[in-house]
Formats: C-alpha cells, sequence, structure tokens
C-alpha cells in the first residue's frame, strides 16, 4: 500500500484489533508480506497458518527485522506487541481473512482515485495476456499488475496491496484449483472487467469434466457487477450458460468482436511484421515483440479489455513475458532451448509443440513431462499428445515422468522415457545437437527447470542424438 493509512486505519479496514498503534499516522506499510525471510524494513507482515508452520510465531522476529508491524492471529499478538520497538500489532482470529478485507479497502480506494481492474482467468494463458495487457496499458497509463505467480486466495492480495496509490490499471491473474476458487478472488477484487482466456482439460482430476472447470471459470462472471465488462472467446459454448445480459459482453477470436484480420506490412522497409486487429469494427494495428499463434489469440483478449477501460492501443509493443513461458534462448552449443516448463495442460502442450513445429529451423526436439490433475483421462490425453507431437513434425521425444511415458506410445518414432527431472538433467543435454531446437514443458510439480538449466550449462552431445549410440527407442525404457 502506498497511502496515508495509520495503524488505526489498516486495523479498521481489516477487521483486527490494534494492540498497540506503533508507527505515527501517515506511516502506513507499502505492502504486505507473508515470509520474514524476504520480509523487507518497513512492510506489514501478515502470519499465516501453513501446512508446516505458523507464521504468526514469527511475529517478533518480523517486528525485531524493521516491519512497520504484524498482522497475526490473537495467541501471537500479545507475545509480539511485548517486543520492544515501535512496530504496529494487529490481531485478527483469521488474519488470511483480514489481508482480503485489507486488500479489497485498498481496491475501493484505488478505485476512487479513478483506477480500474481487470482480472485475468483462463485453463491456460492467462499468465501471458496478463502480461501483454499490463505492456498495452502501461504505454498510456500508470498500470500494476500481479507480480509472479500472485494469483490465489493469498497472493492477489498482496498483489493488490502493492499496486502504488497512482494507480490507474490494475490487472489482476486468478489462478483456480476448485469450485468456488475464482468467487472467492472476484469478491476480493471486484473488477471493472473479467477475462476468460479459455477452458481447457486442466484440473480435470478435481472437477470431473469440462463443463465443471467452465462453471468454475464462470464465478468471474458472476461476481461482476451489472454494467461491468465480460470478455469471452467468441463461441465458446461452455461457456454460453453463464453470459449475463447485464454485463457488456465483448467476444473475441474468429467470428469474435475482436478479431485477427491478418498481418500489416513493415513501416520504411522493415522486417517486423505487424498486426492488423478488428476491434468493435474499427480497425488498428499493432507491432507486438512476438509472434506465436497462440499469443495472438491472448492479444486479442488484452485488445478487447483495453478498450473496456476506454484504452485503444496501436503501434509498437514489447512485452516482457514472465520467466518459463516459452522464453527462447540460444545456447552455447548451436542450439536453441524454449522454457516453457511452468506448467501444462492439453491445451498449452498442443499449442507449445504447434510453435515449435513452425518456427524450429532445424530438427524438433521436445521434452515433455507429466500433465497433472488431469485424473482417469491423463494417460489417454497423454497418448494423445504424443500423437500430435508426431504429427506436428517433432523428431525427437524425450519424456519425463510416468504419465509422459505414454506419450511414446502415441508418437510411434524417435523417443525417450526418463522416470524424472533428475534423471533428465543428466541425459537430456547428450542428446541434443547444434541446430536443434528444443522445447521444455511440464507441469510444475515434474520440475523441468532442472532440464532448462542444464541444457544451459551442458554442451551437445557430440552426435549421440541422431545417429550416435542407441540411446533412443520408440517405446519406453525398461524400468522408466
Amino acid at each position: 500500500m502506498s497511502l496515508a493509512w495509520d495503524a488505526a486505519r489498516v486495523a479498521g479496514e481489516s477487521g483486527a484489533e490494534l494492540l498497540r498503534g506503533g508507527q505515527a499516522a501517515g506511516e502506513a506499510p507499502p505492502r504486505a508480506a507473508i515470509d520474514t525471510r524476504v520480509l523487507n524494513s518497513g512492510e506489514m507482515f501478515v502470519g499465516l497458518s501453513g501446512e508446516r508452520e505458523d507464521g504468526g510465531a514469527r511475529a517478533s522476529e518480523a517486528l525485531a527485522k524493521g516491519a512497520w508491524g504484524v498482522l497475526v492471529a490473537p495467541e501471537h499478538a500479545t507475545a509480539a506487541a511485548a517486543v520492544p520497538g515501535r512496530g504496529a500489532v494487529l490481531a485478527h482470529p483469521d488474519p488470511l481473512l483480514a489481508l482480503q478485507a485489507l486488500a479489497r479497502a485498498w481496491r475501493r480506494e484505488l478505485g476512487e482515485r479513478g483506477a480500474a481492474v481487470i482480472a485475468i482467468t483462463g485453463s491456460t494463458g492467462k499468465t501471458s495476456t496478463k502480461d501483454i495487457l499490463a505492456a498495452l496499458l502501461g504505454a498510456s497509463m500508470p498500470t500494476a499488475a500481479s507480480p509472479a505467480n500472485l494469483n490465489t486466495e493469498i497472493g492477489l492480495p498482496l498483489a493488490i496491496l502493492a499496486a502504488p496509490a497512482g494507480t490507474r490499471a490494475l490487472v489482476l491473474e486468478m489462478a483456480m484449483r476448485g469450485a468456488g476458487q475464482i468467487a472467492e478472488l472476484t469478491a476480493v477484487a471486484e473488477p471493472d472487467v473479467g477475462v476468460i482466456v479459455n477452458v481447457g482439460p486442466a484440473h480435470l482430476e478435481l472437477l470431473g469434466s469440462l463443463e465443471a472447470i467452465a462453471a468454475a471459470k464462470a464465478e468471474l462472471l458472476a461476481g461482476l457487477r451489472p454494467g461491468a465488462t465480460a470478455v469471452v472467446p467468441a463461441g465458446e459454448a461452455l461457456l454460453a450458460a453463464h453470459l449475463r445480459e447485464d454485463l457488456d459482453t465483448v467476444t473475441f477470436g474468429e467470428g469474435g468482436d475482436v478479431t485477427l484480420l491478418g498481418f500489416a506490412d513493415p513501416p520504411g522497409g522493415g522486417t517486423e511484421r505487424g498486426v492488423r486487429i478488428a476491434l468493435r469494427g474499427e480497425e488498428i494495428e499493432l507491432w507486438p515483440s512476438f509472434s506465436q499463434a497462440h499469443n495472438l489469440r491472448n492479444l486479442l483478449a488484452a485488445v478487447a479489455a483495453a478498450a473496456a477501460i476506454g484504452q485503444t492501443p496501436g503501434g509498437r509493443l514489447d512485452v516482457s513475458f514472465s520467466a518459463m513461458r516459452g522464453q527462447r534462448e540460444r545456447l552455447p552449443s548451436g542450439s536453441v532451448l524454449i522454457d516453457d516448463c511452468y506448467n501444462a495442460n492439453p491445451m498449452s502442450m498442443r499449442a507449445a509443440i504447434e510453435e515449435l513445429a513452425v518456427t524450429a529451423p532445424g530438427r524438433r526436439v521436445a521434452v515433455l513431462g507429466d500433465m497433472l490433475e488431469l485424473g482417469p483421462q491423463g494417460p489417454a490425453l497423454h497418448r494423445e499428445i504424443g500423437a500430435h507431437a508426431r504429427s506436428s513434425g517433432v523428431e525427437l521425444l524425450i519424456t519425463v515422468g510416468p504419465l509422459a511415458a505414454e506419450m511414446a506410445e502415441g508418437f510411434q518414432g524417435p523417443a525417450r522415457a526418463l522416470p524424472d527431472a533428475r534423471a533428465a538433467a543428466a541425459e537430456v543435454p547428450g542428446l541434443i545437437e547444434p541446430g536443434d531446437t528444443v522445447l521444455v514443458k511440464g507441469s510444475r510439480g515434474v520440475g523441468l527447470e532442472r532440464v532448462a538449466d542444464a541444457l544451459r550449462r551442458g554442451s551437445h552431445g557430440g552426435g549421440a542424438g541422431r545417429s550416435g549410440p542407441a540411446v533412443l527407442s520408440s517405446t519406453p525404457a525398461p524400468g522408466s
């Protein structure tokens, strides 16, 4: 928070009891933190109870490190209030609810100051869409966006509280693991615009069907105030039952209100290619720093959201995407790494494979890990991804994990199955040759960043890929 709320105001807005005032009026915390290891002097520490530790027990440690104050459960607040110093001490029986209430109050303060709040969710691409939209809006107005992965019931309030007082656009990402979670986030953020990027087979294990996933995503639409704007994919039948007549609904994609018309000729003989976009009857041109098909579709959603708050984008668009989401790196070995290992589901996996297929100038290599939380359909969905990789022109498939090994059956081509990321980090660099383009992608729990880091450090395998020792097969390796 970057505003002059004293400890009494913070207590009032969060519903906490103020045991010790601490700071002088006007000395409000610039932001909140929940981990003393990364707590900076002057920040407010919120002690949350986790699976392995109750963060409230570290309240005294936070004050000793120079925290503005602490917001903790009553059983920890009394001990914290006895610690010498100026730090405020606030007690609440549920510090998470207090954190969310404080974030909601700050969101409303921002709204009174003229800020618009845009919330984005989807089965895949929500982080990239957030990055694109933040870049679009940041060119013309003070914009804040969810940093890193602050997109949960804990992270989203922290992202809101980190927005400066001068913010005019606040772009928030919303993650979902089960029913009711998007509704909880929406109640905190109170968005003016809600964006659903897509609906796909992510979290099938928890929700059971695509219809249930769509209903969970649509909690964002249900929580919008009347007159707000909903941005949804054109023709998405799974969302049809959740649309509301009292919202301004804007569709994007083929047949929608915001569509890709084609590509623009480079100005002045340049080499960069722009895009022509139809925006509710108006044509605009943008020159994005990316060209992937899935991100161009995400761009359409971002353009629709920007227009919803009165911003019509145009011109050059430079986007710095969040880490491990498709970044390309040329390695010293002469190969190219596509680091897309932050997460994966069948929809995002297909998009990444297709991008590999159309952009790789040399051999196409895919290092693909387990796609988690797919439930009983998991093995079949993995085999489908293997078949898709083969039909897309992937020439070498390396699978990581027991579920991913099913991909080799669908792939029916040169493949290597490895049991886990540690084994893959040891072997994959030796399978890569100069000129290869290597896609690394899997669910976050697989930990494929180990493989990406090994490729950055390692050297190519001196021919162990295409014509070297017989380390490749079209079926999983024994014991994998």
